[in-house]
């Protein structure tokens, strides 16, 4: 999949994880039906690999899934394995490079200017910028904006329905969105109060869009 484009045409990814494998399972159809087309499912949610891998298949190629928080060699090709259709990761390292090896596509986690300019020689198809709330917020993200005008950021950590707004007027090209959307949805919680929130961050990247 073309990574970058998929981030700059739905400019929003879901974050999902919980400690209940089949309330996971059932948050990320219920995103899936309401129109978020990409998710991604962390690593350190209870059975994540297996809950990637029924995700993909109930899914189809259309609705591609995500391994988050891809630490080592041996996260990005079990997440190879299990389906899934792209890799996040919190930083560098041995997960987004053995993931690249894969040919999976890779949101590397980045902070920094030297992570930046690192993680685009290493060939990452999009920034993370984590944790963006810590980082110094949508003022952080316009700063960075004026030395890397071409770089595809993709705030996560904090961000809430204003912040995501504000990340994207100032120049992302999509938010990463874990706990604001997603609750305790995958942890047994309201799947309708899921509905409504993703309702929520839909709107509010549309008002954005253009």
């Amino acid at each position: 999949m073309d990574l970058r484009a998929a981030l700059a045409e739905r400019r929003l990814v879901a974050i999902v994880r919980g400690d209940d494998a089949d309330a996971a399972l059932r948050t990320v159809l219920i995103l899936a039906q309401e129109g978020i087309d990409l998710i991604e499912v962390s690593l350190s949610g209870a059975d994540a690999l297996g809950v990637i891998t029924r995700c993909a298949a109930e899914l189809g190629p259309d609705r591609p899934i995500g391994a988050g928080t891809v630490l080592t060699a041996d996260d990005a090709r079990a997440a190879h394995d299990a389906g899934a259709a792209f890799a996040v990761t919190p930083g560098l390292g041995a997960g987004a490079d053995t993931a690249r090896e894969l040919g999976l596509p890779v949101l590397a986690g980045v902070m920094t200017p030297t992570e930046i300019i690192t993680a685009q020689a290493q060939g990452a198809d999009a920034l993370k910028l984590f944790p963006a709330a810590q980082a110094g917020g949508p003022a952080y993200l316009k700063a960075l904006r004026a030395p890397f005008p071409d770089a595809a950021f993709v705030p996560v950590g904090g961000v809430d329905l204003d912040a995501a707004r504000a990340y994207l007027a100032a120049g992302a090209t999509a938010v990463g969105i874990g706990s604001p959307l997603v609750g305790d949805a995958a942890d047994g919680g309201s799947l309708n109060a899921l509905r409504e929130r993703a309702h929520a961050f839909l709107t509010a990247v549309q008002e954005t869009a253009g």
